[in-house]
C-alpha cells in the first residue's frame, strides 16, 4: 500500500525504476496512468475534491518536486529521490527511441507543438511519432481527439496541459485511448521546445524551481507560488506536530 502525504498518494520510485514501469506498460499494452504531485498540486488537491480523486485513482504517483521530497521525509517517508516530470519524459522518448515505441504529443501551442516534435526528433535520431493535436479545444471535441489517439495506435501519450485539465482528460479518457503508458506533463513541451528555460540544476536542488520560474513570469506567477508555499508550509507543520504527538508517519499527514 503506497503511502500518502498531506493527503497525496506517493509511489517510492526512482526514476529508472519509473521508467521501467513506463517501458513494461508498453510492452505489455497495460495501461499505466502516471500522475506527478508537486508542491502546487498536492495544495489543489485539498480544495479540488475531482482532481484529489483524479490523482488517488492514478497507477503511479511520482514525486516531482522537492519541496514534496523534503516534506514527505521529515514526516518519516522515505521518498528516495524526486523523479521530475520532465526527466521523465526525457527518459521515456530515449526509450521510445530506442525500442521503436511510438509517442503522442497532446497539448500547447500548434507553434510549440511542432518545435518540440522537431526538438525530439533531432534529441532521439529515429524516434517516430504516432500523432499530435495542439491543446486548444472545447469539451465537444474531445470524442474526436480521443478517436484520433486511439485510431494512431500510439503506445505513449504525454498532455502538456495545467492542472487539473490534464488530469481531468486522463481521468475521463485514458481507458478509452488505448494507450499504454499515459501522464501529463504540463509545460513539459515549452520546455523542450526552447520556448520556456528550466531552472539551472543547482536550483533545481534546492527546491528553487518556483523562484526561477517566477523571475520568468513575475506578474502572473509571484502570487500563485507565494500563496501555495504558506499553504504548504502551514500543511506540513502541521503533519510534523501530528507525527511528533502520535509516531504515525503515514497516515498523519494533517488530512482534514
Amino acid at each position: 500500500m503506497r503511502p500518502e502525504f498531506l493527503g497525496a498518494p506517493l509511489d517510492l520510485l526512482t526514476l529508472d525504476q519509473t521508467v521501467a514501469q513506463a517501458v513494461e506498460a508498453m510492452r505489455s499494452h497495460k495501461l499505466a496512468h502516471h500522475v506527478a504531485i508537486n508542491v502546487a498540486k498536492l495544495v489543489k488537491m485539498r480544495s479540488d475534491p475531482e482532481l484529489r480523486r483524479d490523482v488517488v485513482q492514478s497507477h503511479i504517483a511520482g514525486v516531482d518536486g522537492m519541496g514534496v521530497v523534503w516534506g514527505a521525509r521529515l514526516v518519516g517517508i522515505p521518498v528516495p529521490e524526486r523523479v521530475a516530470g520532465i526527466d521523465l519524459m526525457h527518459h521515456v522518448l530515449a526509450a521510445c527511441a530506442a525500442q521503436r515505441f511510438r509517442p503522442y504529443f497532446l497539448g500547447a501551442r500548434q507553434d510549440v507543438l511542432d518545435s518540440a516534435i522537431t526538438v525530439a526528433q533531432q534529441r532521439w535520431p529515429g524516434i517516430e511519432f504516432a500523432g499530435s493535436r495542439n491543446g486548444y479545444f472545447r469539451a465537444e471535441d474531445e470524442p474526436g481527439i480521443v478517436e484520433s489517439i486511439r485510431r494512431s495506435g500510439a503506445d505513449c501519450l504525454f498532455i502538456g496541459m495545467p492542472t487539473p485539465r490534464k488530469e481531468r482528460f486522463l481521468h475521463q479518457h485514458r481507458d478509452r485511448v488505448g494507450v499504454p503508458f499515459v501522464m501529463g506533463v504540463g509545460g513539459s513541451f515549452d520546455v523542450l521546445a526552447g520556448v520556456v528555460s528550466r531552472a539551472p540544476v543547482s536550483m533545481q536542488r534546492m527546491g528553487l524551481e518556483w523562484l526561477h520560474r517566477t523571475l520568468q513570469e513575475p506578474s502572473r506567477m509571484w502570487r500563485r507560488y507565494l500563496a501555495t508555499n504558506i499553504t504548504f508550509a502551514g500543511l506540513l507543520a502541521a503533519a510534523i506536530v501530528a507525527r511528533a504527538v502520535h509516531g504515525n508517519p503515514h497516515r498523519l499527514q494533517g488530512e482534514r
